[in-house]
């Protein structure tokens, strides 16, 4: 044998004292302990020793083989632990990182503007339940069954008389039914009806509201509106009534206002009218307020609704209703 075994185990360990890295630990390891290594080579021609050495021979080369194994494993495991501890060390001179915050959605926002206007206006907000009873979604608002109005909203239902509410208006005759006039009452929330395109989603959002007292009159209708309308847009955008039929109001309206793209002047947003249509209104039908207990010789009222995402689309020129809810990160981050 060229080398005994204590020379080879003090090479080895000279050796693994100047390593730096894992990898050339690793190197060394398969270079003193591999197939090929001294120490198996070693092993393979203490066979050629004398008879009375094998034995002796044989013991310390195993002796050598297991510290040397171990000490390449405690070196490396150090490395390996000082490279962690150094990973996980935090540098405090080192600028912040600002983490990702979300923001209040776009049509979120909307709502609260909304709601934000008429609460100045004195008007309670008020919630009801999105799955609603088919009295009080249609026939508590003046639409029994077998009405015609029943085809212009085309209804989700859960079972023969329980339905997904096709629009805020059931939230008037639940509180009219607990509150004594006067009421003045808005109330946001969400709609489903069996539609989808550009203008149009199986679930959207309305605000509906309602003021019921003694005297009321159209004009107290048109006066809240315009004002709505001039603070949620601007005071120099114009609006007109239309006559239109509700089977809930009587008279009834549809509320446009001057196209906020051409202001008036008509082009492909308003179908060159100069005109865009965004809330329906009038006056509380008496078969309404019989069906609550309403005096109606005492008590009139009138009650408006608008969609959510209509009045958004307006507000932020966006031209497809659909893009608020694919949840597009770039869409969300402009609002």
């Amino acid at each position: 044998m060229d080398k005994t075994i204590e020379q080879i185990k003090e090479a080895a360990l000279k050796e693994l004292e100047t390593a730096s890295d894992i990898e050339n630990i690793k190197t060394l390891s398969v270079q003193y302990l591999g197939r090929k290594g001294f120490v198996t080579q070693f092993l393979r021609n203490i066979s050629t020793l004398p008879k009375e050495e094998r034995p002796e021979a044989g013991k310390q080369a195993n002796i050598v083989k297991a510290e040397l194994e171990r000490r390449f494993k405690e070196t490396i495991e150090r490395l390996d632990a000082g490279a962690e501890s150094q990973t996980k060390h935090i540098d405090v001179s080192l600028p912040g990182r600002k983490p990702q915050t979300g923001s209040i959605h776009p049509i979120t926002q909307v709502t609260l503007q909304i709601c934000g206007i008429f609460t100045k206006m004195g008007f309670q907000i008020v919630e009801g339940p999105e799955v609603e009873t088919d009295h009080y979604n249609f026939e508590a608002l003046n639409i029994p069954k077998n009405h015609p109005a029943r085809d212009m909203q085309d209804t989700f239902y859960v079972s023969d008389n329980i339905v997904l509410r096709t629009h805020t208006s059931p939230t008037q005759p639940r509180v009219m039914e607990k509150t004594d006039p006067p009421v003045r009452i808005i109330a946001p929330g969400k709609v489903y009806r069996c539609d989808s395109d550009i203008t149009h989603t199986p679930m959207f959002n309305q605000v509906e509201g309602l003021l019921v007292d003694k005297n009321v009159s159209f004009g107290d209708l048109k006066g809240t509106l315009t004002a709505f309308v001039h603070q949620i847009f601007d005071e120099k955008t114009s609006l007109r009534f239309r006559p239109s039929f509700f089977p809930f109001t009587e008279p009834s309206a549809e509320v446009d206002i001057q196209c906020v793209m051409c202001r008036g002047s008509g082009c492909r947003v308003c179908s060159h009218t100069g005109w865009l249509e965004i809330l329906g209104a009038g006056m509380v039908h008496p078969a309404v307020f019989e069906n609550v207990g309403y005096d109606t010789s005492t008590y009139t009222g009138f009650a408006f609704g608008m969609g959510v995402e209509r009045i958004a689309m307006l507000k932020h020129s966006i031209d497809d209703t659909r893009k608020f809810f694919e949840n597009d990160i770039r869409f969300l981050r402009q609002f």
